[in-house]
């Protein structure tokens, strides 16, 4: 894969690490092709007892990809909605796949990597990460990924952090729920291992009928759920504020209401 880099160890533990450093890790549709892939394959082998997610350079994931934003300001509804809905699927894929993931967060989650930390079924996070749901800033809202923010955080929490654009630390992360704990870097290893080890004593088969009980348990995400996501979305992206807010941001000025 371009994208990622993976590796497995003897244990049957996989590594996924997103190998864009350049882009600070920017979710591009490679990227989130090469995920869903992942998830459909890696993630239902029943030789993977748990695959660690994090981030290669100094970022997890900076959110979506500028050059992936550049097309969308040019594209009519229908592709932005096609575009919208394969980032839709690698999130699902991530959360349905039966094997455990274990987000190992670093340097920054935004946007679409808050959503990635939202589908981990346990994330750690190093103590100065920076997150933020930064869509309203640029006109847009969190859609694609909002399912699975309020599932994790239930919508009074999130209502917190899916408006106001703010960037908050590790620290408050973990009150939010977003990750299990914020750790000093030194710590993130043994702090993600302690979270593998238990399952390489447990019977792969029921994990995954465990977690396929959870989400069945939990908030419905179904294919109606994730088509008015992408509609919504599509609404936003044709409005005249997010025209304004995604022209600031790349000539890097400020957008009328700031």
């Amino acid at each position: 894969m371009n994208t990622l880099d993976i590796t497995t160890d003897p244990r049957g533990v996989a590594y996924v690490t997103l190998n864009r450093p350049e882009k600070r890790n920017a979710l591009s549709a490679e990227m989130i092709a090469e995920l869903t892939q992942m998830a459909h394959t890696l993630g239902r082998d029943p030789k993977t007892r748990a695959i660690v997610l994090s981030g290669h350079g100094k970022t997890f994931c900076a959110g979506g990809d500028l050059d992936w934003m550049k097309a969308q300001i040019e594209a009519d509804r229908t592709t932005r909605m096609k575009e919208a809905r394969k980032l839709a699927e690698m999130l699902q894929a991530l959360n349905e796949m039966p094997t455990p993931l274990i987000g190992k967060l670093h340097g920054a989650a935004m946007g679409g990597g808050v959503g990635m930390a939202c589908v981990c079924d346990v994330a750690i996070a190093e103590d100065l990460t920076k997150f933020g749901l930064t869509e309203t800033r640029l006109g847009l809202i969190p859609a694609t990924i909002g399912p699975y923010v309020i599932a994790r955080l239930g919508e009074g929490v999130a209502r917190r952090i899916f408006m106001s654009a703010r960037v908050f630390d590790g620290a408050e992360a973990a009150r939010l729920g977003i990750i299990a704990q914020a750790v000093p870097a030194a710590d993130l290893d043994a702090a993600v291992e302690a979270e593998v080890t238990p399952y390489l004593s447990v019977a792969p088969g029921a994990v995954g009928a465990a977690k396929a009980l959870a989400r069945r348990l939990g908030p419905l995400i179904d294919e109606a759920t994730i088509d008015e996501t992408i509609s919504r979305l599509a609404d936003t992206w044709e409005g005249a504020e997010a025209k304004a807010g995604i022209e600031a941001f790349l000539n890097k000025s400020k957008p009328p209401w700031s």
